[in-house]
């Protein structure tokens, strides 16, 4: 049997390139796709069903659900997306990830989360927590800081979410 490099080098730039294809094919970072994937995953985490149950999802002002919508800052004229969280046999159960479906949120029970994708990126990584990634301006949000601030561990949870969630940043999120 022979061996030729010229072949071997074009399996492995085949190869490779499919490899890119599958990538691409991921949906884009806070892209509605994405959301809808975002939500499915949080309902497989227990930490964040459990962890934000009772006291946190029960503040909602009477109207059964939260409603956290988020963006890529670097992403200048991209769309929100939105994650609807309601109560459930005592859990926290994401009910709708996608486009933006409630246009004026509430600061006293829902939450407005945003950063540059790098940023994103490191947090779905665990590079750093919550604490960190506040203290040092990489995620601001507006919404109930002392209720975000008494659901640190799973805040964290919801910051590995983002990596857990496959995704491409070839592009941004189309509006």
């Amino acid at each position: 049997m022979t061996f030729s490099f010229k072949k071997f080098g074009l399996a492995l730039l085949l190869s490779a390139g499919l490899t890119g294809l599958a990538h691409a094919d991921n949906p884009v970072l806070m892209s509605p796709q994405w959301a809808t994937n975002a939500c499915e995953t949080w309902n497989k985490i227990p930490e964040l069903m459990n962890g934000l149950g009772g006291r946190w999802i029960n503040n909602n002002k009477g109207r059964g659900y939260k409603i956290i919508h988020m963006y890529r800052q670097d992403c200048k004229d991209s769309q929100q997306v939105e994650l609807k969280i309601v109560p459930k046999d005592g859990k926290a159960y994401c009910a709708y990830g996608g486009k933006v479906t409630y246009t004026s949120l509430d600061d006293d029970v829902d939450y407005l989360m945003f950063a540059q994708t790098e940023d994103w990126e490191d947090m779905g990584r665990g590079e750093y927590g919550p604490m960190h990634a506040m203290m040092f301006g990489d995620l601001k949000f507006h919404g109930p800081k002392g209720e975000a601030m008494s659901v640190m561990g799973p805040f964290s949870q919801f910051l590995l979410l983002i990596g857990k969630v496959p995704y491409s940043t070839a592009s941004c999120p189309a509006k």
